[in-house]
C-alpha cells in the first residue's frame, strides 16, 4: 500500500508496533537507570499522538520475570496516563473472547468492559523474560491484565498441542485477524512444528477477506540445530509476521519468497547488551491495514541511548606497533584511547538538535590482542570517561582469535572475520553455556546422571528467576528416578550399574520425557520456595 493511500479513513486500522521494551532494566544503575521508563513513556504518547486504533506488543514488555515494585508502577502509571480516556474505539471484535482471552477471569477486550473508560487498547504477548511461571502459570502481564490495562493473548497452555485462535476485527469494511503465539523454548516449538502438533485456526467465512497478522517471540537466527524457528514453518496463508525478541532493528518489512508473507523485526528499544545488533538505530512501526494491504511507516525513537562500537585488530597497525616495541601497551592504549574520543565526537555531533537524547553515550571498543599482544589495565582507561560515557566499567572488550587447529595452507585467503570469537559470553544463554562447556570437556567430568539440558534449564532458572532449588531439585529427582529404575532391572555389578545408567539417561535425551521431567523438578523447587 504506496503512502499515498494512507488516508486515515474509517476502512484503516492504524496500529503502533513495539517489541521488547524490557521495562526496568538496569532499574537501579544511577546513569541508565531511568531508560526504558522514558523510552515506553515516547511509545505510548507516540500512539496518542498518531490517534492509533491500538497498540500491538510482541513480548519481553518486562525485563525481569518479577518485575520490581518500582517497575510495575512506572508501567500502571504511564499505561493509565496514555491509554485510559474518552476517545472512542472504532473497531469491533467478532471472535469468541473467551477463547481469545482464557488467562483471565475477566475475558473479554478491556475497551468492552463497561468499568473501564480506555481510549488505546493495549494487545501483547508474553517474551521469554517476563514468562508464565509457578502453579498458575502466572505473568507479570497477567497482573495487568486483571486490571484492566493490558489484554494477554497468545498463552499456550497446552505442552501437547498448540492451537493459535485470531482475534478477529471488523473497522469498516476491513477485517483484521490478529494471531499471537507467546515465547515458548525454541527446541520445544521446532519439535511441535515438524509433528505438525501447530495449528492456526481461521475464519469460517470469507477467508480471502481477512488480513492475517502474526506475533511471535522466538529466535529468528539460528543458534543451534533446532534453537530457532524457521520462517518456513510458518503458515502461508499469513500477510505479516512480527518477530519479537530478536533485538537488531529490522523493521522494513521483508518478503518470504517461499511462504509469500513479510516480516518485520522492530528490534528492542534499549539495548540490554553491548554486540553491534543492539547498535542499528532503534525505531518503532505505524502500521496501517486497509483491505488486504498494509504501509509500514517507521518512527525513529528519541529517547534511546546512543550506542557506538567498533572493533580493532592490533596487528593491522604494525606500522604504528608490534608485540616487540618498546612501552607497546601504552601505544595500544594510546590507539584505545583515540578510537573512544572519535566514538565521542561522533555521539556529540548526532545528539545536535535531539534534546531528548540521554547526554553520555554508551561505548564500545573491542580490541583483538591477538599475535602477542598484551592486555592494558581497563580499570585505568576507563577513569579517563566516568563523566562523559555511560558504561564506564567495561568500555574496552579485549578477545583473541581462536588458534586454528588445522594448517591453513593458504594464508592469504583467511577470512579473519570468521575467526574472530569473543573470550566473554556476549549474547548467549546459559543453557548454551552449559552445553558448549559439557561439549569441550573431557569424558571424566561428563554428566552421567541428568542430561545436559536439564542441567542447562536448571542453571537457567537459578539464574534467571532465582530458583534456588532448581538445581538440587533436580538432582535429586533424577537420583530418585534413576534408583527405582535400577532396582526395577534388578542390577547389581558396578560395571552393570554404570552402563544401565548411561543407557537410561541417553534413552531420554531430546524427548518430551526430558522436558516433563525438567519441568516437575522445577515445580518442585518453587512448591519447596512456596
Amino acid at each position: 500500500m504506496s503512502s499515498g493511500n494512507t488516508l486515515d479513513d474509517e476502512d484503516t486500522f492504524k496500529i503502533l508496533i513495539a517489541t521488547d521494551v524490557h521495562l526496568g532494566y538496569l532499574d537501579k544503575d544511577a546513569i541508565r537507570g531511568s531508560d526504558t521508563y522514558n523510552t515506553l513513556d515516547e511509545i505510548l504518547k507516540c500512539a496518542k499522538t498518531n490517534q492509533v486504533d491500538f497498540i500491538l506488543l510482541g513480548g519481553d514488555l518486562f525485563h525481569d520475570n518479577k518485575p520490581s515494585r518500582r517497575c510495575l508502577h512506572n508501567c500502571i502509571t504511564m499505561l493509565r496516563k496514555y491509554c485510559m480516556g474518552d476517545s472512542p474505539i472504532h473497531f469491533n471484535i467478532l471472535s469468541d473472547q473467551t477463547i481469545n482471552f482464557n488467562t483471565t477471569q475477566f475475558p473479554w477486550v478491556n475497551y468492552q468492559d463497561e468499568n473501564l473508560n480506555i481510549s488505546i487498547p493495549v494487545f501483547s504477548i508474553h517474551g521469554n523474560h517476563d514468562d508464565p511461571t509457578g502453579a498458575e502459570g502466572l505473568c507479570a502481564l497477567d497482573l495487568l491484565s486483571a486490571s484492566g490495562l493490558v489484554n494477554h493473548f497468545g498463552h499456550s497452555q497446552s505442552v501437547e498441542r498448540i492451537e493459535i485462535s485470531p482475534i478477529l476485527m471488523q473497522k469498516g469494511n476491513t477485517k483484521l485477524a490478529l494471531y499471537g503465539l507467546g515465547s515458548i523454548p525454541d527446541e520445544r516449538l521446532y519439535r511441535m512444528f515438524v509433528n505438525n502438533q501447530v495449528t492456526m485456526l481461521r475464519p469460517k467465512e470469507d477467508q480471502d477477506e481477512w488480513f492475517n497478522l502474526f506475533t511471535i517471540h522466538q529466535n529468528r537466527s539460528k543458534h543451534g540445530p533446532t534453537n530457532y524457528i524457521p520462517e518456513q514453518f510458518l503458515d502461508d496463508f499469513l500477510d505479516l509476521v512480527v518477530w519479537g525478541h530478536e533485538h537488531e532493528c529490522l523493521i522494513a518489512p521483508t518478503r518470504n519468497e517461499q511462504q509469500l508473507f513479510y516480516v518485520t523485526q522492530p528490534g528492542s528499544s534499549v539495548a540490554t547488551s553491548l554486540s553491534p545488533g543492539e547498535a542499528t538505530k532503534k525505531h518503532i512501526g505505524l502500521l496501517r491495514v486497509k483491505g488486504r494491504k498494509m504501509n509500514l511507516q517507521k518512527i525513529p525513537l528519541k529517547t534511546v541511548r546512543q550506542f557506538f562500537i567498533q572493533d580493532v585488530v592490533l596487528a593491522d597497525y604494525e606500522d604504528l606497533f608490534t608485540p616487540d616495541t618498546p612501552q607497546v601497551t601504552k601505544k595500544v592504549e594510546d590507539l584505545c584511547y583515540a578510537k573512544v574520543i572519535e566514538m565521542l565526537e561522533e555521539a556529540e555531533r548526532e545528539r545536535l538538535g535531539c534534546p531528548l537524547t540521554p547526554e553520555k553515550p554508551l561505548i564500545r571498543l573491542r580490541v583483538d590482542y591477538s599475535g602477542g599482544f598484551e592486555a592494558f589495565n581497563t580499570s585505568r582507561f576507563s577513569q579517563k570517561f566516568v563523566d562523559r560515557v555511560a558504561n564506564p566499567k567495561d568500555i574496552i572488550h579485549f578477545l583473541r582469535r581462536r588458534e586454528q587447529k588445522e594448517n591453513i595452507k593458504d594464508e592469504v585467503n583467511v577470512d579473519y572475520s570468521k575467526l574472530l570469537k569473543p573470550t566473554a559470553a556476549e549474547g548467549l544463554r546459559v543453557e548454551d553455556l552449559v552445553k558448549q562447556y559439557f561439549e569441550a570437556a573431557e569424558q571424566k567430568v561428563q554428566l552421567s546422571l541428568l542430561t545436559e539440558q536439564g542441567m542447562g534449564k536448571a542453571i537457567q532458572e537459578f539464574v534467571d528467576k532465582d530458583e534456588k532449588d532448581a538445581i538440587q531439585e533436580l538432582i535429586t529427582y533424577q537420583l530418585e528416578k534413576t534408583q527405582r529404575h535400577l532396582q526395577a532391572r534388578g542390577v547389581t555389578t558396578e560395571q552393570d550399574i554404570d552402563a544401565e545408567i548411561q543407557k537410561f539417561r541417553d534413552s531420554k535425551k531430546n524427548t518430551a520425557e526430558e522436558e516433563n521431567e525438567i519441568k516437575e523438578a522445577i515445580n518442585r523447587a518453587k512448591a519447596h520456595r512456596l
